[in-house]
């Protein structure tokens, strides 16, 4: 698995090891104090790793390794090294064998215990393995000790995934968001070899080094990786400013939105092409979709939504992708409806679910209301079919994107399930809060408006966005049923 350039996909771009990263070089010496600090603040960490960077060297054989602690099975370590050895394929790379422990909890110092580290590193010569990739994320004094008695790369499964974000990445924002999740990786695991920790000179200029032993070339880097990190959160900042004004325009025009979520692999992409006729990329592989898409819906009572697609989840998905995607993922807090896409046809669906389940519990959105849609139906036994549908009852939606079925019932749910555009509200909001009555007078119909002692009275014909400014002051919620249930 060679490019061109004889290096395998696997970290191609600009590669930073944990076990030494090259020198990263100071402005030139000449220059005033004050001069590199503007040369500094022009561009950060101007040498310092850029987007699309990949953390670990081109490996072509790997070895899996996983742990069975207490409380899991074999069959779900089984399941989760099946999705390892697919993730080590997408990200490019060959998996050549495999090795279970069985222990009550992982070692403190090698995640596997003295006895198996001899094992793998046999296994790993036998088969001429590069690296050994563990099912879990390994502690930096773990990764450390591994190499050292293996005489092999160690990577665990978060370099995986965060090296097949980077590949996958396209948006300037997309880019960003994986650039931070890798150095917040790598910024703990940061050592140098050699010269590498040798000393800097404490001063410059005609009078020679200044008294101090200086700083580490690690503390340069490390000094280097914060500035950048630093950096790249004020930049995402500025990308989620700019996606909540969209956001808001979208409000503005009173356009209901569904969230497309679901494991990755499950297809997403596909559906929001068949409900939405776009042409969004399609691939069967995992993360081919980063980038959060947004497209127009047409629904069967005249209506338009917009419809979203999102990154998509995953087993044990690295605790940095989930703070780096939080502001791309807390776009489906602001979604009037959840369309959770699961891979009917997978062995594995049961354990999807659940999966995707905790991500959106971790971020807030557990108890948003959502939509099962059982995908790939026509790639599904009955058998396999009949016993999801026993397990979800009669919420889930059965549909193959692929080939349409299904996909207009699926639609007809969503328009039932969406709330209506506009609805008429009666509230009394106080004179402390101005900004809501114009919000009424800008974004909604202004039907009667009484100006009272304690505040203004308004009766108007409101949009959903505008309703929940209203909602601590209606006198009635006019998005409820008769018995109060929304």
């Amino acid at each position: 698995m060679t490019g061109g350039d004889g290096r395998s996909r696997v970290g191609r771009r600009n590669a930073i090891s944990p076990d030494g990263p090259e020198p990263l070089t100071e402005p030139a010496l000449t220059l005033s104090r004050a001069q590199r600090r503007r040369a500094e603040a022009q561009n950060v960490a101007e040498d310092a790793p850029r987007e699309g960077v990949a953390i670990f060297r081109p490996i072509e054989k790997a070895v899996l390794v996983a742990v069975q602690a207490n409380g899991r099975s074999g069959h779900d370590v089984d399941a989760s090294l099946d999705e390892l050895e697919l993730l080590v394929d997408t990200a490019g790379s060959d998996s050549v064998g495999r090795i279970v422990q069985r222990r009550d909890q992982p070692d403190v110092a090698t995640f596997v215990g003295r006895g198996k580290v001899d094992e793998l590193k046999a296994l790993c010569r036998s088969l001429d393995a590069d690296a050994a990739i563990f099912d879990d994320e390994l502690a930096p004094a773990q990764q450390r000790n591994l190499e050292e008695r293996l005489g092999v790369k160690v990577i665990d499964r978060t370099i995986v995934i965060l090296d097949i974000f980077a590949q996958h990445a396209s948006s300037r924002e997309g880019k960003a968001q994986v650039e931070l999740a890798q150095l917040t990786y790598l910024l703990p695991r940061l050592r140098g070899w050699g010269t590498a920790l040798s000393r800097q000179a404490g001063g410059i200029g005609t009078r020679g080094p200044t008294r101090g032993p200086g700083e580490t070339q690690l503390e340069v880097d490390r000094r280097k990786l914060n500035r950048r990190i630093a950096k790249l959160r004020n930049d995402l900042r500025d990308h989620e400013r700019t996606r909540r004004l969209k956001t808001k325009n979208r409000e503005r025009h009173q356009a209901p939105t569904v969230a497309v979520v679901g494991y990755t692999n499950a297809g997403k992409s596909t559906l929001l092409n068949a409900l939405t006729g776009a042409h969004v990329l399609v691939a069967d592989q995992l993360f081919a979709t980063l980038d959060p898409t947004a497209r127009r819906m047409g629904l069967p009572d005249g209506r338009v939504a917009v419809a979203t697609d999102t990154v998509g989840f995953v087993r044990k998905l690295p605790t940095q992708l989930v703070e780096a995607f939080k502001s791309t993922l807390e776009e489906t807090l602001r979604a009037d409806l959840l369309v959770h896409v699961v891979d009917a046809a997978h062995p594995e669906a049961d354990a999807q679910v659940v999966a995707v389940e905790d991500v959106l519990a971790e971020i807030g959105a557990g108890e948003m209301p959502r939509l099962l849609v059982l995908n790939k139906a026509d790639a599904t036994p009955s058998e396999a079919m009949d016993s999801l549908q026993r397990r979800f009852g009669a919420q889930a939606e059965v549909v193959s994107a692929r080939t349409g079925e299904g996909v207009e019932e699926l639609i007809q749910r969503i328009a039932g399930l969406l709330p209506p555009d506009r609805r008429i509200v009666e509230a009394f909001v106080p004179y402390t809060r101005p900004e809501i009555v114009a919000q009424v007078h800008r974004e909604g119909e202004v039907l009667k408006r009484e100006d009272r002692d304690e505040g203004t009275w308004l009766l108007a014909n409101v949009g959903r966005a505008t309703f929940q400014a209203l909602r601590p002051h209606s006198a009635k919620n006019p998005w409820a049923d008769e018995d109060g249930q929304v």
